[in-house]
């Protein structure tokens, strides 16, 4: 046990920078459902014409896809946790894009899992207009993914200097 908790305080203090930035991703995405849970539902806010703070409980997927289910999702975001966990040694070894995208996606999935168990549902309220509303962790979820993408570009790039 004791070696364990060794390991655990090693790799906090080697990976400070990552485990703060997702503490403060998930304390932003907590703010802010908390407020959004707090004073949307009554009034929704018009910021600019074309963006809205919008009150919505969802109970399904991005783009209201797998509406009411939520027990599903719960397991499927589960498995998304454990995966990056268990893999974070080899995620690591690629880079830092995806290292870090790898971290925004874990705290966005944290964040979304939180609210699927503790209300049944995820609360969004980042209104384009154009696009389904959606939240903090949402945005981090979609960033950590691009920055995968983006880090196959420039391993490609790379790739294509050594040749």
């Amino acid at each position: 046990m004791r070696n364990a908790w060794r390991q655990l305080c090693t790799w906090l203090g080697q990976n400070r920078r990552l485990v703060i930035a997702a503490a403060a991703i998930l304390l932003l995405d907590r703010l802010t459902k908390v407020w959004a849970l707090m004073y949307l539902p009554l009034h929704p806010v018009e910021v600019f014409p074309f963006f809205h703070l919008t009150y919505v409980e969802n109970t399904g997927a991005a783009f209201g896809m797998m509406k009411n289910g939520n027990f599903l999702l719960i397991f499927v975001m589960l498995a998304i946790v454990a995966y990056i966990v268990a893999s974070w040694r080899e995620l690591c070894s690629y880079g830092p894009w995806v290292k870090w995208g790898s971290v925004f996606i874990l705290a966005g999935a944290l964040g979304n899992l939180y609210d699927r168990i503790a209300l049944g549902f995820v609360v969004d309220f980042l209104d384009f207009r154009v696009w389904p509303v959606f939240n903090v962790a949402d945005s981090f979820i979609t960033i950590g993914g691009c920055m995968f993408v983006l880090s196959l570009f420039i391993r490609r790039g790379k790739q294509r200097e050594e040749k």
